[in-house]
């Protein structure tokens, strides 16, 4: 019977508790950006940049993983709400002993968070390396997963009949052990800063293969790695037997005219000095292929793939005149935009394929299909964290396809917004209708900082239609 009745004391003991979780959470957030700030002026410093270049990877990995944690625990929390009977005014129901139960429980959330936990202690532990480990958290990581407990007794430890509020502040103080985490980890990498002995300050791709012409059914082997070497090992690069001094860029470059039909070999050397001032030497190939001219070609202008929605240019070569040329297509159709030029259309994931045939002899030439990717949301600089004088100013809402190569644009559809933290004190959830932020003007007005903005259900619309994107959460400073 006392389960099923939480006094109103306790309820008010867990939202003291929260607040001054969130408050602490607030100040290590400031202690990090501090280190962070230090990292960068560390690498701008002549003294300390080589070190500091080292170890600011580390750190930016760390905070990204962080905020991305943060960012998951946080939807959780409102997931909460939302069981609880979270209402257009940001009400719920603050005693319920059911709601946690049901996501955490009997829905699989609790599942899915102690997986994004492990995961999350992993990938600090990769970060930091077991060196760096050992050291920057000689008592262990401020948070844990408990591997002596499966995922439902965890789930019922944490979140079995537990209070809403309650619940809140387990996922509050989840988020300031990861914010401890963050912090004492970067303030570690911070102090190796004048402790870190450089040997390699330039790193640069290195990519090979095994040949650059191929027939259909023949293969290539690829070799890609990353090189690392110092610009006082005094690189030496040989190609061909034409010299280069590589202590600047780590590598030599030269043009070859390709000459004469068949596979072709050139001899590379490298000579360096090791980290016990060895001269060390490389020898390694190139081999190429020389084709003869003659055979149907089809050549697309964009990439390897084709991408549902939109028109795919292409371009097709054939050894006779286009009036002893035929060029049909699987999968997908194909239309003529002018000479050689073609455009390819695709409606679904699958097998495609243009066939060739040129005075009588065919050709087929088999392609991949792909969705085109899903557009980012972002809102201004698309940053997790802004200040809260720069989220007030913003009018709109975007959609942004990253490193995509054709020039699409999608449009935000919908979306639900929620408000919460400083100046809500309850979630407030409101509608968004396109791209226009002007419907949210009265409760942007509210935020300041300390206040958290989360886009949620976020709809874009493009060329092959409407879909649902991953929404955003913005911490105003």
């Amino acid at each position: 019977l006392l389960a099923l009745n939480v006094s109103s004391e306790i309820l008010n003991a867990f939202k003291v508790v929260d607040n001054s979780l969130i408050t602490s959470n607030g100040n290590l957030n400031k202690s990090s950006i501090d280190v962070y700030n230090s990292l960068v002026a560390a690498v701008n410093k002549g003294d300390t940049r080589e070190k500091a270049l080292l170890l600011k990877p580390k750190a930016d990995s760390l905070k990204s993983i962080s905020a991305a944690f943060d960012t998951y625990i946080s939807r959780v929390k409102q997931q909460i709400l939302v069981e609880s009977g979270l209402d257009k005014t940001g009400k719920f129901k603050e005693d319920d002993l059911e709601a946690s139960t049901r996501l955490m429980d009997t829905k699989g959330e609790g599942t899915k968070l102690r997986a994004a936990l492990s995961k999350y202690v992993a990938d600090v532990t990769k970060i930091m390396g077991p060196d760096y480990m050992q050291k920057a958290f000689p008592t262990g990581l401020p948070i844990t997963t408990e591997s002596n407990l499966n995922d439902k007794d965890w789930t019922i430890k944490y979140f079995h009949m537990v209070p809403t509020v309650a619940s809140e502040t387990i996922l509050s103080k989840l988020q300031n052990d990861i914010k401890n985490t963050e912090s004492q980890g970067a303030k570690f990498l911070l102090s190796q800063v004048g402790a870190v002995e450089v040997v390699y300050n330039k790193f640069i791709p290195l990519i090979s293969q095994t040949s650059n012409y191929v027939m259909p059914g023949q293969e290539i082997t690829v070799r890609a790695g990353v090189g690392a070497f110092s610009s006082s090992g005094a690189p030496q690069v040989s190609i061909n037997g034409q010299n280069f001094d590589a202590s600047g860029t780590g590598y030599g470059e030269t043009k070859i005219t390709a000459s004469g039909g068949g596979p072709h070999t050139i001899p590379v050397r490298i000579t360096f000095k090791d980290q016990q001032g060895k001269v060390q030497t490389l020898d390694e190939k190139v081999e190429y292929v020389v084709g003869t001219p003659g055979g149907a070609a089809v050549m697309l202008d964009k990439m390897n793939v084709f991408y549902i929605g939109v028109d795919n240019p292409v371009t097709i070569g054939s050894p006779v005149g286009w009036d002893k040329t035929n060029v049909s297509m699987n999968g997908g159709s194909i239309t003529q935009s002018g000479g050689s030029n073609r455009s390819v259309r695709v409606s679904a994931i699958g097998p495609a394929s243009i066939t060739v045939t040129a005075d009588g002899k065919s050709s087929q030439f088999s392609f991949r299909v792909k969705k085109i990717p899903d557009p980012v949301f972002k809102v201004g600089s698309g940053r997790p964290r802004v200040p809260s004088v720069e989220f007030k100013n913003q009018q709109f809402a975007r959609a942004e396809l990253e490193n995509f190569d054709f020039d699409l644009k999608y449009n935000v559809v919908s979306a639900t917004v929620y408000f919460s933290g400083a100046g809500f004190p309850n979630v407030v959830s409101s509608p968004l209708s396109g791209g226009s932020l002007g419907s949210l003007s009265s409760f942007m007005s509210r935020c300041g900082p300390g206040s958290v903005v989360t886009f949620d259900n976020v709809k874009v619309a493009g060329p092959d239609g409407t879909r649902g994107v991953e929404g955003r959460s913005i911490a105003l400073y």
